[in-house]
């Protein structure tokens, strides 16, 4: 992901030019920090280099979410993810209604914060992910290493319980989380600051921190 603390980085293009080369073939960022055409424009290097786009979306306010649900209409990405609890089935609806081919991936559990932080009961937070996947969503975006309890138990519980694919997103740092969710056969995950802030490669340029990783998988 090209963003930090929940926000699109302002050089995300400059960034994905130096990574497009590394064997990526999913890429995405925030709802936030650029504005439309930087956005289309970022989107468009995405596709022209066949790396399939995400685009999450991290607001609370139903006007703010469907903004971001429509900017990913605009820019054509694959995947939407993120959205508070609330909105899935209206999301779901609407993107019916739009006939678009966007994926949906929606949170599940009480998000509060900014960045975001993932809390509740484990009961609470299953029973949103199998009231999400009544509505046809793709599958459901995890806050796994942002949650304020057992983080392993979540982990277990919702690989176990929930049919769709899941994607473990925020505060990826470390190449033991990632064995982790390999090991617990977690569809995909997401990873931003660790990259932008060196953790994968002492002293690596950020493209070289993205080969470390993508050595590891």
């Amino acid at each position: 992901m090209l963003t930090h603390h929940d926000v699109t980085i302002s050089n995300a293009l400059q960034v994905f030019e130096e990574v497009k080369g590394t064997g990526l073939k999913c890429i995405g960022c925030k709802d936030v920090g650029l504005n439309i055409d930087q956005y289309k424009e970022l989107f468009s290097e995405f596709r022209k280099h066949g790396i399939e786009s995400f685009l999450e979306v991290v607001t609370y306010s139903d006007e703010e979410h469907f903004r971001g649900v429509d900017l990913a209409l605009k820019i054509g990405a694959d995947n939407l993810i993120g959205g508070m609890p609330p909105y899935t089935k209206k999301t779901m609806d609407y993107l019916k209604e739009k006939q678009a081919r966007t994926r949906f991936f929606p949170y599940i559990g009480k998000i509060t914060g900014h960045p975001c932080v993932l809390g509740g009961s484990i009961d609470g937070i299953i029973k949103d992910g199998k009231d999400a996947e009544k509505h046809g969503i793709r599958g459901i975006n995890l806050l796994l290493y942002r949650y304020s309890n057992d983080q392993k138990k979540l982990l277990k519980t919702a690989t176990n319980e929930l049919k769709v694919p899941l994607i473990v997103a925020g505060n990826v740092a470390t190449f033991d989380q990632i064995k982790e969710l390999q090991e617990n056969g977690i569809w995909a995950f997401t990873i931003g600051g660790a990259v932008l802030e060196k953790k994968f490669a002492k002293n690596g340029t950020i493209k070289e921190q993205i080969q470390a990783v993508l050595k590891n998988l």
